[in-house]
């Protein structure tokens, strides 16, 4: 629940405040979920495996502190501003040095700013964070208009870091945010300095020359990703009529998000193998609590109608490459239409890079923009 908005171009200070009734509401619904039959010996083939998900439910229900985590969120200086007609909602944490570099972070779905809770500590100790939440999700949702793609939300980004006085930073995202981070590289390229992205969307463009055999293995890896692409047909279509069950149904939106930390993550049975369990019931918490499962998925449909057209960038550009990404970067198609100045690849970790290595991905955030910072 927003506890504070703001008009034209004020910055008010926000809290986390969820009511108790709403935190007995979830409890009371975990508490009388219907479950859907199995089937024996299939795993996770059919999708999420009902004995683990009744795990993960009764631990919301009975071992999770939503007031921990809210404590834990509410630690970092938070805010929210309207920008084109939304609520922004963003964590601002500043260094102890003030000639510190700025740079915006930006989550994708199904994450949230809980994505980055684990390395705001030791990257605010070299940079000025702003950790915005996407319009259309958590508590800068749910949207009021239609129109809310990427490129509208990297203009939004961009009039934020104008409001906050940062006239040269930095921009770094995975999954949506790394398209925004793109985005916003291009559309401010007068004032992003750099962009740092850990996941490169580098589909076949129908010129092979160049690829070499572990080019062409990577390229056969993104079938894979065609094989859990279910969702984001849905998301892409009719977001609206998927978001009643999982907005009615918090076992419902549970499964919905844990299937795809099981999948994109660098896990070996449960998602819980790759990211922390409560960490993950936060994040879920959040989209519950706002009430923004169809307003987030609207992403997927006002964005739809731009994929596979893709701007040049002449902005410099650093990659994080985890083996366990949905479908991994080839960089030397990533370099068709990108200025790549930076690219790491790692031997762990997945699409959730932030919650799942949080010292390999703030080890490479910092190695990136570390030759901006005297600039």
């Amino acid at each position: 629940m927003i506890t504070a908005t703001s008009t034209g171009r004020e910055i008010t200070p926000f809290r986390i405040e969820i009511p108790q009734a709403d935190v007995d509401d979830l409890r009371a619904r975990l508490a009388g979920a219907r479950w859907p039959t199995d089937l024996p010996g299939v795993g996770w083939d059919y999708g999420v495996p009902v004995a683990y998900l009744r795990e993960l439910a009764d631990h919301w229900l009975h071992h999770y502190d939503w007031r921990a985590w809210e404590a834990r969120l509410n630690a970092h200086p938070q805010f929210t501003t309207e920008i084109d007609g939304q609520t922004v909602h963003f964590l601002h944490v500043r260094s102890a040095d003030d000639d510190a570099l700025p740079i915006v972070l930006t989550h994708g779905w199904p994450g949230s700013v809980v994505e980055f809770l684990d390395v705001v500590e030791p990257l605010s100790r070299d940079f000025h964070l702003v950790i915005p939440s996407i319009p259309g999700f958590g508590f800068s949702g749910p949207t009021r208009d239609t129109g809310w793609d990427v490129k509208r939300t990297a203009r939004a980004w961009a009039e934020l870091m104008r409001r906050l006085g940062y006239d040269r930073y930095g921009a770094q995202g995975g999954d949506w945010g790394s398209s925004i981070s793109r985005e916003l590289g291009i559309v401010d390229a007068e004032h992003v300095v750099g962009v740092h992205l850990n996941m490169l969307l580098t589909f076949p463009d129908g010129d092979p020359s160049g690829l070499t055999d572990e080019d062409f293995e990577r390229l056969a890896r993104h079938d894979g990703f065609e094989d859990m692409s279910g969702y984001m047909r849905i998301q892409s279509t009719r977001p609206h009529t998927l978001a009643y069950g999982l907005h009615d149904s918090p076992v419902g939106q549970l499964a919905w998000i844990v299937e795809k930390f099981k999948e994109w993550t660098d896990s070996a049975d449960r998602p819980d193998d790759a990211v922390d369990r409560d960490l993950l019931l936060t994040n879920v918490s959040v989209y519950w609590f706002t009430g923004t499962a169809g307003s987030s998925a609207r992403l997927y449909k006002e964005s739809a109608k731009a994929w596979g057209r893709v701007t040049p960038s002449t902005t410099p550009t650093g990659v994080a490459v985890f083996p366990r990404e949905i479908a991994p970067p080839v960089r030397r198609i990533g370099e068709r239409t990108n200025n790549i100045t930076h690219w790491t690849e790692f031997d762990r970790g997945g699409h959730f890079a932030a919650m799942e290595q949080p010292e390999l991905f703030t080890r490479d955030v910092r190695a990136f923009f570390k030759n901006f910072k005297a600039m």
